[in-house]
């Protein structure tokens, strides 16, 4: 991987832009800036657009998610005008494919996923995302990961805990892994660090 120097020095400096030798405070800032940019704009889209912009997306993610009938596939609740991928992967239960849903137990360690169908019993976790209330830890084949904003690399800029780059490496076998977002969060790049693993593919309404 690109050292963080080299990958910034793509886009140069500015206002928008880390330097080229920025260190790791001042990109943390800049991903905090840029992080809350892209939400306030998510969360501003206008329904048609959202509802529009949704149904390319569920096109395309069901495409990518066909060779994983019958398989285990961790997901997410959305929140914070996410887009909404439970219909997609409710209707993957049908194909046979059990599905999984993120708990936080502590920051700054992995994230652990349960078991998830419709009618579970579930609690409110952390940030009030619902969370199943119980369950055996088990580990999907597939990750799909809500996305704030990425690159064309595949990084990703998530909401500053680390919980899914951290959780990607600590499993015993690495899941596959797709993005799902709006293209509205595409950057020229989120100045990766080392930590930072990249997704296998990223989906969007574009």
């Amino acid at each position: 991987m690109s050292s963080v120097n080299e990958v910034c020095e793509v886009t140069g400096s500015g206002p928008e832009w880390p330097a080229a030798n920025a260190d790791w405070p001042t990109i943390r800032d800049w991903r905090k800036e840029t992080r809350d940019r892209l939400i306030a704009q998510r969360r501003s889209i206008s329904a048609e657009d959202r509802s529009a912009w949704s149904e390319r997306i569920s096109r395309a993610l069901e495409a990518a998610l066909a060779p994983y009938a019958g398989r285990l596939i961790g997901f997410y609740w959305p929140f914070r005008g996410e887009y909404d991928p439970r219909a997609v992967l409710t209707a993957m239960q049908e194909r046979g494919s059990r599905l999984a849903l993120p708990v936080i137990i502590e920051r700054g360690q992995p994230l652990v996923f349960r078991e998830w169908s419709p009618g579970s019993l579930m609690v409110q976790g952390t940030w009030k995302i619902p969370m199943p209330e119980s369950g055996e830890t088990v580990f999907p084949d597939l990750l799909v990961v809500p996305l704030v904003g990425f690159d064309s690399q595949g990084y990703r800029l998530g909401y500053g805990g680390g919980f899914y780059d951290r959780t990607i490496a600590a499993m015993p076998q690495r899941p596959r892994s797709i993005g799902v977002g709006f293209e509205l969060g595409r950057l020229k790049t989120i100045c990766p660090q080392s930590h930072d693993i990249p997704l296998e593919r990223i989906i969007t309404e574009g």
